[in-house]
């Protein structure tokens, strides 16, 4: 690693990486496991993935975020969040402690809280050290961008490996003419498909784009309703109390109860610990690939 004088802590979205390596291996059919029969493919993609952007971004600190499960305070508000998704196959299934284990071998902590998403996590931990170091998220979730601001960046992952967009607010804006708190706004009125809630129906990204570029913010689109065609305005007067509750659930709350010590995400990489963790799951091909 290059030493560096500005901390950077990198913050990695476990889900998104996981599920991306799973189904970047698996959709030939083949699935690697070890000699007992233990699946690995997405621990081997996952760690692909991340060394990938520990070597690009270098940064100087590490924690790795995860779901604790399907509960959380969103299905509270509304029982529908998330209801449409499958669930993960079985060879998946097994890797999710699995990869926790990798992780802890690498000296990186893993956290996550009953009740809240790895996004909440990640934007608690984004608050509470932005002010004293850069922050790196590394993510497929474009919800994420809304954490975006002077000291967070965001890194979405892209298709194929090692490509990735870094979202400040300048990248932020130029690309899609919004402030990182406008996409809050843009997902509350045309809604979220993968996560299950509506927004206003019949409003679509396009139209959820334009008025939000026009009126700033919700807010601003129900003081100037009368400015609107009368299709438009139908429909949000008609789904008004959703508008609301889909821009809440799509908000990630940056107050998790959690303690993150950025003195246990220090990068300090024991090779014989890591050697050991890999020659278990049988994927020692990985060692060339992080130098160990």
């Amino acid at each position: 690693m290059v030493e560096q004088h500005q901390p950077k802590l990198l913050l990695v979205d476990g889900m998104a990486l996981l599920f991306r390596a799973y189904y970047a291996t698996a959709y030939g059919g083949y699935i690697r496991k070890t000699s007992t029969g233990i699946p690995t493919n997405a621990i081997y993609g996952f760690i692909r993935y991340f060394w990938d952007a520990v070597s690009k971004f270098e940064p100087t600190h590490i924690a790795c975020c995860w779901d604790m499960g399907s509960k959380t305070f969103r299905t509270e508000q509304f029982s529908d969040y998330k209801a449409n998704r499958a669930e993960a196959p079985e060879d998946l299934i097994p890797q999710f402690s699995l990869i926790k284990d990798v992780m802890t071998s690498f000296g990186i902590p893993n956290i996550g809280e009953a009740g809240y998403e790895a996004d909440d996590c990640i934007g608690t931990i984004a608050k509470q050290y932005g002010a004293d170091m850069d922050i790196y998220i590394l993510t497929g979730d474009h919800d994420m961008l809304q954490l975006v601001d002077e000291r967070v960046s965001v890194i979405i992952m892209k298709k194929g490996h090692g490509n990735y967009m870094v979202y400040n607010p300048m990248t932020l804006m130029e690309e899609r003419q919004l402030t990182p708190l406008q996409v809050i706004d843009v997902k509350g009125l045309m809604g979220d498909p993968s996560d299950n809630y509506p927004g206003v129906r019949g409003i679509g990204e396009k139209t959820a784009y334009k008025l939000v570029q026009q009126y700033q913010s919700v807010e601003g689109i129900l003081e100037n309703l009368h400015e609107l065609t009368k299709s438009v305005r139908t429909k949000i007067e008609a789904d008004l109390d959703m508008l609301h509750l889909s821009r809440d659930l799509a908000r990630i709350r940056c107050d998790v109860p959690i303690v993150c010590d950025m003195d246990h995400c220090v990068i300090t990489l024991d090779r014989i610990e890591i050697e050991r963790k890999f020659a278990e799951l049988e994927i020692q091909s990985l060692n060339s690939v992080i130098g160990v």
